[in-house]
């Protein structure tokens, strides 16, 4: 049986301790636990992000707590990607996952 391409699960599993990691020393909690003020502090996205993220809100008429879940999926996409800021890839992949959920 062939194996499917792709990072073998040790090394996904360090990347995914490593962005925790920056979590910590960044805001001494985990994305998933960041509350409205500290979305507000830590997850600023760039102007593209941020223009994204605005557009997706109005389009799908998504709610404020939609909006900062979303920012905060963006954050753990940016760690995960060792990158210091949202990016407009980071918001873009969140609103897929967001939209892929609601759809099931």
């Amino acid at each position: 049986m062939k194996q499917a391409d792709g990072e073998v699960s040790a090394t996904i599993n360090a990347r995914v301790e490593q962005a925790f990691e920056r979590q910590i020393a960044r805001q001494g909690k985990a994305n998933n636990q960041l509350s409205t003020t500290d979305i507000d502090t830590h997850c600023q996205p760039d102007s593209a992000a941020e223009q994204l993220l605005r557009n997706a809100m109005t389009k799908l008429n998504w709610s404020a707590r939609a909006y900062h879940r979303v920012l905060k999926l963006a954050r753990t996409i940016a760690d995960l990607a060792e990158a210091p800021h949202i990016s407009k890839a980071h918001v873009a992949e969140a609103i897929q996952y967001r939209r892929a959920l609601r759809e099931h």
